[in-house]
């Protein structure tokens, strides 16, 4: 007898101890074609922000196939970055069932065309073509593609944030009062519609949004309009605080009730 409390007591410390404390669950899917992954170190792949992932308490894991119910009921975020194949039905039913129970999203886009059926469910729209700034100040290395985005509304994704820099972005609209435009452009910002390269009239010039945001259900979304913002070469100063809120932003609790799709 005189043996129990001692392994009793060990017991207890072994379930008690905060290094063996499951976090909450987090999936990249790499099943739609992703040219950069998690499993990576080079310049434009993931692994970095994982990493960070991981260091926030996240469990962090990988899908390389379709998105089930049964695969998403056991994960509390889904990140789908870079697709280059699109989601079938089944799987963007699947992801409405997750967010309506609880369950967190964030989608970045590489192109957008992949990812217009489940964007559409989510009260979302993009247009054909990439947003270019066009106020200077703005505008990195001289390449209106690549620019800092500082018009930043009230929200935990941009806290503490003066702005956040995209490297070749889609424009993005909320079409549904479940979402808004959390991050835009300048007003003088366009999109090259006969893509000449060059602003004319038959191009589109107005302020874009280029981070959405909303609910589905109990569950969130975020929409980057860019891949770019999170691959390691670009992971850095204010990108990598707008990933540290990413993080602390999906680890949040349920949001209020919002559309069902």
């Amino acid at each position: 007898m005189r043996h129990l409390l001692p392994i009793a007591l060990l017991l207890i410390l072994i379930c008690s101890s905060p290094g063996l404390t499951a976090g909450p669950r987090m999936l990249f899917d790499q099943g739609h074609g992703q040219a950069f992954t998690i499993e990576q170190d080079g310049e434009l792949q993931l692994g970095q922000l994982a990493d960070q992932f991981r260091s926030s308490g996240w469990q962090v894991g990988v899908n390389t196939g379709p998105l089930t119910p049964e695969i998403l009921a056991g994960i509390d975020a889904l990140i789908i970055s870079g697709a280059f194949k699109p989601l079938n039905d089944a799987e963007i039913s699947a992801i409405g069932r997750f967010l309506q129970n609880g369950g967190r999203l964030a989608i970045m886009l590489h192109i957008a065309q992949p990812l217009v059926p489940l964007l559409g469910k989510l009260g979302v729209a993009s247009a054909n073509g990439v947003v270019r700034e066009g106020d200077n100040t703005l505008i990195l290395d001289q390449e209106p593609l690549n620019f800092k985005v500082s018009n930043l509304a009230d929200h935990p994704l941009n806290k503490d944030l003066s702005y956040f820099a995209l490297y070749g972005g889609w424009p993005l609209l909320p079409t549904h009062d479940n979402a808004r435009a959390i991050a835009t452009t300048s007003p003088t910002a366009w999109v090259d519609l006969n893509r000449d390269k060059i602003l004319s009239l038959k191009d589109a010039m107005q302020e874009f949004g280029v981070l959405v945001t909303g609910s589905v259900g109990e569950g969130e979304f975020a929409v980057f309009a860019d891949d770019a913002i999170f691959q390691n070469r670009f992971l850095t100063g204010e990108n990598a605080k707008l990933a540290e809120n990413l993080s602390r932003w999906m680890m949040q609790g349920k949001a209020q009730a919002g559309m069902k799709i």
